[in-house]
């Protein structure tokens, strides 16, 4: 599991950094990827990174704000244009559904894939035996969501000691034991899988946020993530504005993080005003102040999710 950032910039984009656009890789997982947000110009991104749309599976809009979503419709038809039939699902507020059928019935956009547009105000959009999706409404301008992945516990490691002394070489007894299968030895002699497993794999938690200032939304969202994405548009000197522009600064999602009892802390979404990584470290001293393990998103930035020990 991997976060890959495609833009990092709030508004409008720069030389430097696009606009809003996350990409969850899930290639071990479920040989796919997940995409939140689309900002204008995400497609072009794609072209100079690793991801390939063809490994597209699901699409998650955090609010309707331009630079979150401007960059879908011409997304969505470049995937049809490279032949791929792979089913998309696209997550979204109210009117998400409506702005991706009005822009490609007007521009004639042919997507030759079966597409499914679910919009949502919040609650477990997604569940299967891997992973579970939930969305939780913040405080913003637009009715924006944040999302918490949730990967689900793995089986623990097989004891090879213990089945050694039970007399099992490695073969097809080994894979039912670790699908939590039980096996007959004969005799009356049986070995259940919880005697041979190990403890279980926690899953792993990735919380990605929308525009928002400090709500119960956020806190609720990331309790306990291995990883939280939240937005830092300014520094602490200009709480007043992000307050008024419904933004969060770096301090405040630094505070919301220790609260929440996260493993690590991206910042991104960031104001035109810091123009580049050196004029981005005053927002990361500021958040390292009070929470130390705070990283900086950049541009085509790969960054591995560890399991917690």
């Amino acid at each position: 599991m991997e976060l890959y950032f495609l833009g990092t910039n709030a508004g409008v984009p720069t030389l430097q950094r696009n606009v809003t656009s996350i990409a969850l890789r899930l290639l071990e997982e479920r040989r796919s990827l997940w995409l939140f947000d689309c900002g204008e110009g995400t497609q072009h991104q794609i072209l100079k990174s690793p991801l390939k749309l063809s490994k597209l599976e699901k699409v998650f809009i955090t609010h309707m704000h331009g630079d979150h979503i401007f960059g879908l419709p011409g997304l969505l038809s470049s995937r049809g244009a490279q032949g791929v039939t792979l089913p998309l699902a696209i997550y979204g507020p109210p009117g998400i559904k409506s702005f991706i059928e009005t822009t490609l019935n007007i521009s004639q956009s042919r997507v030759p894939y079966t597409m499914e547009i679910m919009e949502h105000t919040g609650g477990v959009l997604f569940e299967d035996d891997s992973f579970r999706v939930e969305a939780a409404k913040l405080d913003h301008r637009a009715e924006s969501y944040g999302y918490r992945i949730e990967e689900k516990d793995l089986p623990g490691s097989l004891d090879l000691k213990r089945l050694e002394a039970y007399g099992l070489k490695p073969g097809p007894l080994y894979g039912k034991l670790k699908r939590g299968e039980s096996v007959d030895l004969g005799g009356g002699r049986w070995i259940h899988a919880s005697d041979v497993l190990l403890t279980p794999k926690k899953g792993r938690v990735v919380t990605i946020l929308g525009d928002t200032r400090p709500c119960p939304g956020v806190e609720s969202l990331s309790k306990g993530a291995d990883l939280l994405v939240h937005e830092a548009t300014f520094m602490d000197d200009l709480t007043e504005l992000a307050h008024e522009y419904y933004h969060s600064t770096a301090k405040q999602a630094a505070e919301a993080a220790e609260r929440a009892g996260v493993k690590t802390l991206f910042l991104t979404h960031f104001s035109s005003r810091y123009k580049d990584i050196e004029h981005l470290q005053p927002l990361l001293k500021e958040a390292q102040q009070i929470f130390e393990n705070t990283r900086l998103a950049e541009d085509f930035g790969l960054y591995p999710i560890q399991r917690r020990s």
